[in-house]
């Protein structure tokens, strides 16, 4: 597949009959550096994702924060780091900041005339302000990464204006959308992991026997669930991921308990780590992390929603990890039952004790050879590029000066 370019019609911004390149601004909001320094599935995404991208031959302008250390053609930003930490404060104190960093945004493409899409990652006022800057800026594919259930008067009341797309990141979260949004919908793609890269070809880690929960500890996560079983079955636990804003454990003793996941910790699962049998180690970044993911005998995933991407089970593959958790949201599309993991129904703790002892069947390399085969960066950007082709013929401002993606 090639990048080809774009003629803009007649009356675009873009003026006529100018030959243009590919270039995407590619929108990854405030919260957090890209790549992430630890926890941060949508930055991880993207760090995976425009490599490709520009490997491809497509101009990267990326929209994200001053501390960003992804190659890309151009970085634009209006805070020096990411802003996280505020994310969870009450409304009325962070409420300007997603306003300043589309402002920013929205500034940049008035004063450039080169950008032909803009991809959007930033939740629900990414899709509002750029689906309402009107016919004579770029289209938009707006990357939908969460629960679609959580702003029922937004989704359910979408109106695209003909040059607004989503995507999903599974089949399973664009069932559960409304039909304002379905409408506007392009499909899904699954979520990548570098790790993914070659997998199969990676040596077998050693197997401590030890089970891990990867990923923010937060209520849906069900970490709780997985300390109980660990305790049932007499098995090593180890939790790994922030709470909150909350990376260590002077961090975590310092906070207080206005945040939801700080008051989870505390109430549900600080009870069951002792230390020994159940055990906390905060965030772990790069080598630490894949290290204690492969060593695992499975990655558990009891979790309380309807999951809609899954990097962290992508990545356990990957690391030839089996999954083992509710089979609910994405991990049925991302995991074989019996092949590559175990998933049970949902909320039956007995069944998932059980699923934990099934695991230990599955074969590490198989779960390594899917990961290759299904979670590469590369298959994610040959994806997003044929969405992205699906967009451009979709618009009215856009017609190819020969075919923009040689598929």
């Amino acid at each position: 597949m090639h990048i080809g370019e774009y003629r803009v019609s007649p009356g675009g911004k873009q003026g006529i009959g100018k030959d243009v390149k590919l270039t995407v601004l590619m929108n990854c909001g405030p919260w957090l550096s890209v790549p992430p320094p630890g926890y941060g599935g949508i930055e991880n995404v993207i760090a995976a994702l425009v490599p490709e991208l520009r490997r491809r031959g497509v101009r990267v302008v990326l929209v994200s924060v001053g501390d960003s250390t992804l190659e890309a053609d151009e970085h634009v930003s209006v805070f020096p780091t990411g802003q996280f930490a505020h994310l969870q404060r009450p409304y009325n104190q962070v409420m300007g900041i997603a306003a300043a960093h589309l402002n920013r945004l929205v500034s940049e493409l008035r004063g450039r005339d080169d950008v032909v899409l803009v991809h959007d990652h930033q939740e629900a006022f990414g899709l509002t302000v750029l689906g309402a800057l009107g016919p004579d800026m770029p289209p938009v594919l707006h990357t939908l990464h969460w629960d679609l259930r959580k702003h029922p008067e937004l989704y359910g009341n979408i109106d695209g204006d003909g040059r607004l797309r989503v995507n999903g990141v599974s089949f399973a979260q664009l069932t559960t959308a409304p039909a304002a949004l379905r409408a506007v919908s392009v499909g899904h793609v699954h979520l990548a992991t570098p790790l993914a890269v070659q997998a199969d070809r990676r040596p077998a880690a050693t197997k401590a026997g030890h089970l891990v929960v990867l990923g923010r500890i937060t209520r849906y996560k069900g970490q709780d669930v997985a300390a109980r079983i660990a305790h049932r079955l007499g098995r090593t636990l180890v939790l790994a991921g922030p709470v909150g804003p909350c990376h260590n454990p002077a961090e975590l003793a310092a906070a207080d308990d206005s945040n939801p996941d700080v008051r989870y910790w505390r109430e549900s699962v600080q009870p069951l780590v002792d230390g020994r049998r159940v055990r906390w180690v905060g965030t772990v970044l790069g080598e630490e992390r894949d290290t204690l993911v492969a060593a695992a005998d499975a990655t558990l995933f009891p979790i309380d929603w309807e999951e809609p991407g899954g990097t962290a089970v992508t990545e356990s593959l990957a690391l030839g990890t089996p999954v083992v958790g509710f089979g609910r949201g994405c991990l049925p599309e991302l995991v074989e039952s019996g092949r590559t993991g175990v998933l049970v129904t949902p909320g039956d703790e007995d069944a998932l004790a059980g699923a934990v002892t099934a695991a230990a069947a599955i074969d590490p390399q198989e779960c390594r050879r899917e990961a290759a085969r299904r979670f590469t960066p590369a298959r994610m950007a040959e994806k997003y590029l044929r969405l992205y082709s699906r967009v451009l013929d979709r618009d009215s401002r856009v017609t190819a000066l020969r075919p923009a993606l040689d598929i």
